[in-house]
């Protein structure tokens, strides 16, 4: 910080000096750089980045030399490395090949997530931790910040819930044929 009587030598901006640069210029960087790249949200993100890099070293920013310049430069720097980058990745997933054929769902499946989504949230949360995740009440409880009576009642609610909706149905609890999970 300068003594108060000291004059100003352009170098290093003030936060008000920095703010009033970045109003006056960060419209037009992105547009410049929407014009370098051709995709706005792209221009959008590098600009906000050199801004960011701009503002780390606003101290040694002259404000009087070409500011607007070293940020444009420092937004096209990273456009570019973010092409490079996509670039890499998309040739290592060409390299890769296609990814495996991933099978369908069971229907098993598909009819529990079904009646698991029309059951309220905490009661399908403490099912899923409990019954799918294999953790203890006491697990769920702590995992879900709640007091294990309110956990095992979810769950009471929760499986009479699933059990109305899945009767008559492949998963009737009354007649199911899928093995049962054990818990300890």
């Amino acid at each position: 910080m300068r003594p108060p009587d000291e004059p100003r030598t352009g170098r290093g901006a003030d936060t008000h000096e920095f703010d009033a640069f970045y109003a006056e210029s960060v419209g037009r960087l992105i547009g410049h750089l929407y014009a370098m790249t051709g995709d706005l949200a792209e221009a959008q993100d590098v600009v906000q980045e050199a801004f960011a890099r701009a503002w780390e070293r606003r101290t040694e920013l002259d404000l009087n030399g070409a500011p607007e310049a070293w940020v444009r430069t420092v937004a096209w720097r990273l456009a570019v490395s973010r092409w490079r980058k996509v670039r890499t990745a998309l040739a290592f997933a060409r390299r890769q090949g296609p990814p495996a054929p991933v099978p369908p769902p069971e229907p098993h499946h598909v009819l529990l997530v079904q009646a698991l989504r029309q059951i309220p949230e905490a009661q399908r949360r403490a099912v899923v931790l409990h019954h799918l995740c294999d953790l203890t009440v006491e697990q769920v409880a702590a995992e879900v910040r709640s007091p294990v009576g309110t956990v095992k009642a979810q769950l009471s609610r929760g499986r009479a819930a699933l059990a109305r909706l899945l009767s008559d149905t492949e998963l009737d609890p009354r007649t199911s044929r899928l093995p049962e999970v054990r818990h300890g």
